[in-house]
């Protein structure tokens, strides 16, 4: 089982399609598209048919490629990828062993009615650099940046982002006289307006039902942590343990 909660999904482990060349040209290059320029699968370092191979196994019909992320406190992140001809899309959430059955943190969907964004900045950064490297998935802080890139959206993005995602591109295989252009539009890519994040200001030491402050919130209309807590239903003290790993508290 790769999932708690989808056991009887067709999932499939998918992080040794990362070891084709033409996967982050598959996974990434839509996000480059701009009325000036089309992308071309040698920003990334591969060529026009490694790139189709790439696209076709990672969105094979019936087929759930899953890509876990392991971070701090025992958290996961996942990337799955929904293959199917009437319901094809992306899902980005968060996941834990000692949540309720079928309990998760539902962070982004990128699909014909794409829901987010579903991480900010210091969250995604925070999460490629600290990898859990004793739980199964990708620990490469490069490649775990940029598979969770979709799913960001943050108005309050700092300077030396782009530095950052073109670092990691050129550590995966991009020409680094490209990374930087490329890191450029990646972070202005438009599936939804940047958003503000902030904490709710409430602390766990309150108890009843009162959301945990140290979970950032997101004020995108669109986003499934608009005005919600991420992994609603989940105990204060698994919610304390989870803004710890995401970098959010104590700051």
């Amino acid at each position: 089982m790769l999932i708690d909660g989808y056991d009887e999904d067709p999932l499939v482990a998918g992080e040794e399609l990362l070891s084709h060349p033409g996967f982050w040209a598959a996974y990434l290059m839509w996000m480059c598209e701009t009325e000036e320029d089309e992308p071309a699968a040698e920003w990334f370092g591969a060529d026009g048919a490694d790139a189709d191979d790439a696209y076709r196994a990672l969105t094979a019909d019936g087929s759930r490629p899953v890509f876990r992320i392991p971070f701090g406190g025992r958290h996961t992140a996942v990337v799955m990828s929904r293959n199917s001809p009437d319901d094809s899309g992306t899902e980005y959430f968060v996941t834990h062993p000692d949540w309720q059955p079928g309990r998760h943190g539902y962070l982004a969907t990128v699909d014909g009615h794409q829901a987010g964004p579903g991480l900010s900045w210091q969250e995604l950064h925070h999460i490629a650099a600290t990898p859990d490297r004793t739980a199964p998935g990708l620990h490469d802080r490069h490649a775990r940046l940029l598979l969770l890139l979709p799913a960001l959206g943050d108005e309050d993005t700092p300077p030396d982002a782009a530095g950052a995602v073109a670092e990691a591109l050129a550590g995966v295989g991009a020409p680094a006289g490209e990374a930087p252009r490329v890191a450029a539009l990646l972070l202005d890519h438009p599936l939804w307006e940047a958003a503000h994040w902030s904490l709710p200001g409430r602390s766990p030491l309150g108890g009843g039902e009162q959301p945990f402050g140290g979970i950032l919130r997101c004020d995108g209309p669109y986003s499934p942590r608009a005005g919600v807590q991420l992994a609603q239903g989940i105990t204060p003290e698994q919610a304390e343990q989870l803004a710890r790993a995401l970098g959010t508290w104590p700051l």
